[in-house]
């Protein structure tokens, strides 16, 4: 298949800027991937669709402060997004891979001073990102939380604000490592688990912390040829147990979003859920043979992107890109503030 196939004409004023007035206050666009129905529903019907044994498995990775600004030696204007944070050897965390956006890319030795006389060497790049050294005796998380700024992906427009630290970030949000959250456990509250829970459902959690390169584009017309980003994912003992538990009672797998989703496949492709930390970059196109999940929430998602194409190989192709056209003419709200699709799974 090709990049130009999973292409939808979106108007920009469905692109949602800010999250709704509640958690729960979104729409919930549910798709039968074997039937090819489509139903509007509201997000708080999903405990209504919920039975005695179905499992929730919901990406804990908390998203950090990852977006910096700063001035290169020369006093050009840079501005920082980590990556990912690496370990040492001795357990520091002063180390990370960033994206970085200057007039001209910094050299190997260039100094980037920061706000609170932080300052970090740039070692060596590393493919398209750069190795910095942050001169501190504190965490790269650490001095991110003080000086840093929510990473709202690109097509939000406005600045990050108080709002958003709180609402770009899922309610069991625990194990720091992402610069983007998993967007669909936002629709999540506190009373909406309990709710799940009291009809039965067990809620489980991974962890994949989500990299920027969840929002890199497929350039190459040819699916084929596209390389995904590395992703790091940690799947526990426990979460595969409550798994095989479920199934053994009739219950269906629910991943709440692609993460989730990307998590528990990675960890299934000897055909048996396996527990374990890992790196993943695999790449779901129509044809992949899924393992565990059998039922997906997730966002909409943009056009010619990744997650397009998972969620077509999940739902059906057609099935999938009938669902947008639906939820285009119907004024759903796009991209990571916006609403909400069940999708059952194309057997």
């Amino acid at each position: 298949m090709k990049t130009t196939d999973f292409d939808y004409h979106l108007p920009p004023h469905l692109i949602a800027q800010h999250p709704p007035i509640s958690r729960t206050a979104s729409r919930l666009l549910h798709l039968d991937g074997n039937m090819g129905a489509l139903v509007d529903r509201q997000f708080l019907d999903l405990v209504n669709l919920v039975e005695p044994n179905d499992i929730f498995v919901f990406n804990d990775t908390k998203v950090f402060k990852a977006r910096l600004h700063g001035t290169k030696e020369t006093g050009g204007a840079v501005e920082v997004l980590i990556e990912r944070v690496l370990s040492a050897a001795d357990g520091t965390t002063t180390t990370a891979l960033a994206h970085v956006r200057a007039s001209k890319s910094p050299k190997p030795g260039s100094k980037l001073l920061f706000a609170n006389d932080v300052l970090a060497i740039m070692r060596q790049r590393v493919d398209d990102l750069f190795e910095l050294d942050f001169q501190s005796d504190k965490s790269v998380y650490d001095i991110c939380d003080d000086i840093g700024e929510v990473p709202l992906p690109p097509y939000i427009t406005h600045q990050a604000n108080n709002e958003d630290e709180s609402r770009y970030q899922t309610v069991y949000a625990k194990v720091e490592g992402s610069v983007a959250a998993p967007t669909a456990g936002l629709h999540f509250d506190e009373a909406m688990l309990s709710a799940l829970q009291a009809r039965g459902a067990t809620l489980a959690y991974v962890t994949l912390h989500v990299g920027a390169g969840t929002f890199r584009p497929v350039r190459d017309d040819d699916i084929a040829k596209h390389v995904m980003h590395s992703e790091c994912y940690c799947v526990s003992e426990k979460t595969v147990a409550e798994i095989a538990l479920a199934k053994s009672r009739g219950g269906r797998v629910i991943a709440v979003g692609t993460t989730s989703l990307r998590t528990l496949e990675s960890a299934s492709k000897t055909g048996e859920l396996l527990a374990g930390a890992a790196e993943t970059a695999l790449f779901i196109t129509p044809g992949f043979q899924f393992q565990t999940v059998d039922r997906l929430i997730t966002n909409f998602h943009l056009p010619k992107s990744t997650l397009m194409m998972l969620v077509s190989a999940f739902a059906g192709y057609e099935n999938t890109m009938a669902a947008y056209r639906h939820a285009v003419a119907g004024q759903y709200r796009f991209f990571s503030y916006g609403d909400a699709m069940l999708v059952e799974r194309k057997r």
